[in-house]
């Protein structure tokens, strides 16, 4: 049984790609500061504007944009002007499952 344990063990590490590994660690290293965090924790319950966002998110605006704009650039969301507002959401939810999981397991 431990054999089959390890080899299985084994298996899953050979089908993961360096490249995949990047990623990986590209999308840990955006997700690793605690204001992105929070903004995708808001944008979770639906699509916000930077003031919308300010007003749930304690920071100065010019912090604000300076995240969503490394979480846009990052694949995370995704933006739509309308007048003079920009609208940001999450367009990849495996994000959010992944944040979601993360953040359960830190209550322990």
């Amino acid at each position: 049984m431990v054999k089959t344990a390890q080899k299985t063990a084994e298996n899953a590490s050979i089908a993961v790609s360096d490249a995949q590994i990047e990623k990986a660690a590209e999308l840990f290293r955006v997700m690793s500061a605690p204001m992105r965090l929070r903004i995708i924790s808001c944008l979770c319950q639906g699509e916000k504007n930077v003031g919308e966002l300010l007003s749930d998110i304690e920071t100065t605006q010019p912090n604000m944009s300076q995240h969503l704009n490394t979480l846009y650039l990052a694949g995370i969301l995704d933006k739509r002007r309308e007048g003079v507002q920009i609208y940001y959401r999450i367009v990849n939810n495996h994000i959010v499952n992944i944040c979601r999981a993360v953040c359960h397991q830190t209550d322990v």
